[in-house]
């Protein structure tokens, strides 16, 4: 779109410090030494969790810039998850220390989380991060991102939390991209009947929404598949629905047609960064690479529109009957454990948006990053490199089928060890 207009003012709009923000609560997890009960569980391992960390950590070590926003205790477990997450390559300088509220702690047993015989034990009541406010946070490091990313967890951790993301999902001028995984956790919810509602409202505020088939009808009662749920939520600009093992389909509207806003209300709206010592000015969502989308688009769908500079992304109509619909099939994976797969994917997604690839590609790094942490044991699982997911990622839809994925992939460089036809 050529603007019509003088040309926009973005003084006032600092250049984004940051590729990625992301803003929740982390916790220090012990991971069982052995498959069993709680109970019967002898000890346990000391690692990170926490889905936005987790996002931020991914993001950073395949190469963005990252930050971490959050409030932790000043405890030692405060000062493991700050400087567990700061060697990842994340900037923890806005996570605050709280001396009167301790940093969250969680145990969990080795078992799927699909399984009855799964459980977790979460010691995050009162915790430092679920005090967190539009008073207590260093706002000016919220919105330092071309993405701000959050999920649905920090929504079910207190009102003040909940008013928090409400504040910055609602439509302003000079808000970053607002990228929302619905991350639905009934046990977390004080009143599980009222989470549907909010989550609904918070994913509607957003540009970018990841939600899983499951906790869409969970969690608000959506069956019929990704077109009902992108029924229910037009307004985001992209919306990802996962099918767990099957794959993932990802709707991208049109851009507004409605004229520009006044100047002073341009700049970086919607994730569009002012140019400023060659800091781009393209939009996360505009695709740049030369390799055509040959992902599984329906006949008749429009093609991508790129979101553009000065193009605003809030207030706008709702406008999914010109989506372009690409879904691409997940990876047959050896799955050591489940647990992050869904925070790797949304980083493997996000990583590819902010490269300005087209859906096919996005969906592919969200599919790689989840392989990652399916084949290890923690919460974050290494991930490839980037010339090894690219190398992937473009594969003809054959060799991706047959393409199998087990423990210690993202460390070889042997194609013969990795890339295993599925039997």
């Amino acid at each position: 779109m050529t603007p019509t207009g003088p040309a926009p003012t973005v003084a006032a709009h600092p250049a984004p410090a940051v590729d990625v923000v992301t803003l929740g609560e982390s916790m220090v997890t012990f991971l069982p030494s052995r498959p069993g009960r709680l109970a019967d569980v002898p000890s346990f391992d000391r690692a990170i969790g926490g889905a936005e960390s987790n996002v931020a950590c991914v993001l950073a070590a395949a190469g963005h810039t990252a930050k971490w926003v959050s409030r932790v205790g000043a405890d030692g477990f405060g000062d493991h998850l700050t400087e567990a997450i700061g060697a990842y390559g994340v900037d923890t300088s806005a996570v605050q220390r709280d001396s009167t509220r301790p940093t969250g702690i969680y145990f969990r047993t080795a078992s799927d989380r699909s399984t009855d015989a799964h459980e977790v034990a979460y010691y995050r009541t009162g915790s430092a991060a679920s005090a967190m406010s539009k008073t207590n946070l260093d706002m000016a490091a919220v919105h330092s991102g071309r993405i701000l990313h959050l999920s649905g967890i920090t929504a079910a951790l207190s009102p003040d939390c909940r008013s928090l993301l409400t504040t910055l999902t609602a439509p302003a001028p000079d808000r970053p991209l607002i990228s929302f995984d619905v991350n639905y956790r009934a046990g977390l919810w004080p009143a599980p009947s009222k989470a549907g509602a909010t989550l609904l409202a918070l994913a509607r505020g957003a540009d970018l929404v990841f939600v899983g088939e499951d906790e869409a009808e969970e969690a608000w009662g959506i069956t019929g598949g990704p077109t009902a749920i992108r029924a229910a939520l037009p307004e985001p600009r992209v919306l990802v629905v996962k099918a767990g093992s099957q794959g993932a389909t990802a709707f991208e509207s049109a851009p507004p047609t409605h004229p520009h806003p006044p100047t002073e209300a341009r700049g970086r709206v919607g994730g569009c960064p002012p140019a400023a010592d060659g800091v781009s000015t393209r939009s996360p969502f505009q695709a740049t690479d030369s390799t055509p989308d040959r992902g599984r688009t329906p006949p008749g769908a429009h093609p991508p529109h790129p979101l553009r500079a000065g193009e605003p992304t809030v207030a706008r109509q709702p406008n999914a009957e010109h989506d372009t619909i690409t879904f691409v099939p997940a990876l047959h994976v050896d799955v050591v454990a489940p647990v992050g797969a869904g925070d790797a994917f949304a980083a493997g997604f996000l990583s590819a948006t902010l490269r300005g690839l087209p859906p096919r590609a996005r969906l592919r790094h969200g599919h790689l990053m989840a392989a990652a942490a399916l084949t290890d044991p923690g919460d974050l699982g290494a991930p490839p490199s980037r010339d090894h997911a690219d190398r992937l990622a473009a594969l003809d839809d054959d060799a991706w089928g047959t393409l199998r994925l087990g423990p210690g992939w993202t460390h070889t460089a042997d194609r013969a060890q990795e890339e295993v036809p599925t039997p």
